[in-house]
């Protein structure tokens, strides 16, 4: 893309190198190699290294054997890169909201029954904890609570690839929000969080799945 940073380029095609195995955990990037490779200056290697490093793409070591190496795998590092990406698309208009309630409902209705099959006490404990009060609760909170509440659930299904695709979905800050909840629609999502939450304790997967439905649909639809 015209404009692009040459460094951009760079940190994208050394991403795309550590996801497709090309570079493995462990390997050794050095500003020598990459510049005899691309023939870019050590500023703008730098660079892309630093931006690599902010993704937790690579680590760096300093001291007698450090420099930057490929970083080990994680859920964490993966579910965080693909939800700063979907942010990305969603605040730049190349995705839209209905597309994430969509995707919200394929993903959390199924996780609603999974929780209510497979949770634990401590998974039950996790997702009480995410409760928050509608009428005294500042914005923030309540929002960092809607998402704990979510990725609870979905961590309570026992799935953890659904765990690292849902989180993207709720990455949202209170001022990335166009049109902020009302005070009523959070009195609803908070009902609909307690009654989520009694039908998982309940181990009652259908009326898991039917609550998480109507709790969608609620906020795709504003009411």
């Amino acid at each position: 893309m015209a404009g692009t940073p040459a460094y951009q380029f760079l940190a994208a095609e050394l991403r795309r190198e550590i996801l497709t195995g090309v570079r493995r955990p462990g390997d050794r990037l050095t500003e020598e190699e990459l510049g005899a490779a691309t023939g870019l200056g050590r500023s703008t290697i730098r660079e892309a290294l630093r931006l690599l490093s902010s993704e937790r793409m690579i680590r760096t070591c300093r001291g007698t054997g450090g420099g930057s190496f490929v970083a080990e795998p994680d859920s964490d590092t993966v579910a965080g890169v693909l939800a700063e990406g979907v942010g990305r698309l969603v605040d730049c208009g190349a995705m839209s909201l209905p597309e994430v309630f969509e995707v919200r409902r394929m993903i959390e209705v199924p996780a609603a029954g999974l929780a209510a099959r497979h949770r634990t006490p401590a998974h039950l404990a996790q997702i009480a904890a995410s409760m928050f009060h509608p009428d005294t609760d500042g914005l923030a909170r309540k929002v960092a609570a809607h998402a704990q509440f979510h990725r609870a659930v979905a961590a309570a299904s026992g799935n953890g690839l659904l765990c690292v695709v849902a989180r993207p979905l709720y990455q949202v800050t209170p001022d990335q929000l166009r049109h902020p909840p009302s005070p009523a629609m959070w009195q609803r999502i908070d009902a609909d969080h307690r009654a989520m939450l009694q039908a998982i304790g309940d181990r009652a997967p259908d009326r898991a799945m039917a609550l998480a439905a109507d709790h969608v649909d609620r906020l795709a639809s504003g009411d």
